[in-house]
């Protein structure tokens, strides 16, 4: 029998809050979310008393695992502060078990220094059986990162590595619309998602897991969880590369990824026009800032040639992640053209890669992951440190 969303609220009704009131009449739950028996919802708390909720937080994920039928519970603590307390630093959010240090929502935007008097950074840990990671990113939206992130996987594929992809944007998975996946993951032992498989690689995203028009709507302490519960508990297997489609911009999720996993680089994607070269410039500084290598810039529809004359046109202009690139001293991969084909091919799930491996376009995005290839052997991170990142007010 399916579990409701009934079931798990009684179960919680019977989770002490700090005060010994019930968990379900304290006004600090979220919206829970229950999809195939795994389960999802977030408690809302002042940062002041996060200690106190934390056991809270541990007993509610005990209580909801407890409910027949439950595969997995995702119960983050989420650290809020009064109207008129003082700004200065407030206790990290935790989530299902994790603390995450993380960033400065003040005026100056992010910070990723360490704290005052806090304790040496740690190397990042890496995922067992995952020789490298790397995250495809972007600064805004629309520039076809997505596209870019698979066909760059495939193309690695191509190289003969074996290729895993992690689907890292919460708010909008894209990864089971281009390989048309529409089967949900199974578990193994109860605790642990196997990937799906397509065309050799292995995928997980956690558009997998939730109806395709249910919206996300979390905090970025569940952003955090969901991202390291795919990370560290599916059962990626032995992998050369793991490709990651990060959301965009230079929030949670890039933070996240930078001070769990020791990345082996980023790459990032850009049409040529200036407005998306201006948050280009920010993902390249964002990464840079966290001791994370960027691997290159690809240049996305970068040209149109015109299917019936021949002609080209530079739609979004032209050249300027190049230019960009050489600016900031990074390496500049290639360009891939606004083609209908790729659109076409991308909306249908076939990637072009795939389905059209002796194509111009498949040759160009080849072309990239070879480039890419050579940065990831060429540069080594093995070391690195993951930057101490602090939640501040």
């Amino acid at each position: 029998m399916a579990v409701t969303k009934d079931q798990v609220v009684s179960a919680l009704a019977g989770v002490a809050a700090p005060n010994g009131a019930p968990l379900t009449g304290q006004n600090v739950l979220s919206d829970v979310v229950v999809t195939d028996g795994k389960v999802f919802f977030s408690i809302t708390v002042d940062a002041a008393s996060v200690k106190a909720w934390e056991p809270v937080r541990a007993a509610a994920e005990t209580a909801v695992k407890a409910v027949p039928g439950v595969v997995s519970a995702l119960v983050a603590l989420t650290a809020e502060r009064s109207a008129g307390a003082s700004r200065g630093p407030k206790p990290a959010h935790t989530a299902a078990g994790d603390s995450h240090a993380g960033h400065n929502h003040g005026p100056g935007g992010h910070s990723h220094a360490p704290a005052r008097g806090a304790p040496a950074a740690k190397e990042a840990p890496g995922i067992p059986g995952i020789e490298a990671i790397i995250a495809v990113a972007s600064g805004k939206g629309g520039v076809g990162k997505s596209t870019t992130s698979v066909n760059l996987a495939l193309g690695l594929r191509d190289l003969g590595l074996k290729v895993g992809m992690l689907d890292a944007d919460i708010y909008g998975p894209s990864l089971p619309k281009l390989f048309n996946i529409k089967e949900k993951p199974e578990t193994i032992g109860g605790t642990r998602l196997k990937p799906i498989e397509r065309y050799g690689m292995k995928i997980m995203s956690i558009g997998f897991l939730i109806d395709e028009e249910t919206p996300m709507i979390w905090r970025g302490p569940m952003v955090i969880s969901a991202i390291t519960q795919m990370l560290r508990e599916v059962e990626w297997g032995k992998l050369d590369v793991l490709v990651v489609d990060m959301p965009p911009g230079t929030g949670d999720a890039q933070l996240t990824m930078a001070q769990q996993v020791p990345l082996k680089g980023a790459v990032i994607v850009s049409t040529p026009q200036d407005l998306a070269l201006l948050d280009a410039r920010r993902g390249v500084a964002m990464f840079k800032r966290v001791n994370v290598p960027v691997l290159g810039v690809v240049e996305n529809m970068s040209y149109f040639v015109c299917p019936s004359c021949g002609t080209r046109s530079d739609i979004f202009a032209h050249g300027g992640a190049r230019h960009e690139a050489e600016r900031l001293g990074v390496p500049f991969l290639g360009e891939v053209p606004l083609h209908m084909t790729i659109r076409e091919k991308s909306d249908s799930g076939l990637p072009v890669v795939a389905t059209e491996p002796d194509g111009p376009h498949a040759r160009i995005y080849r072309d990239i992951a070879a480039k890419v290839l050579e940065q990831i052997k060429g540069g080594a991170t093995a070391g690195r440190v993951a930057p101490k990142i602090v939640i501040e007010a």
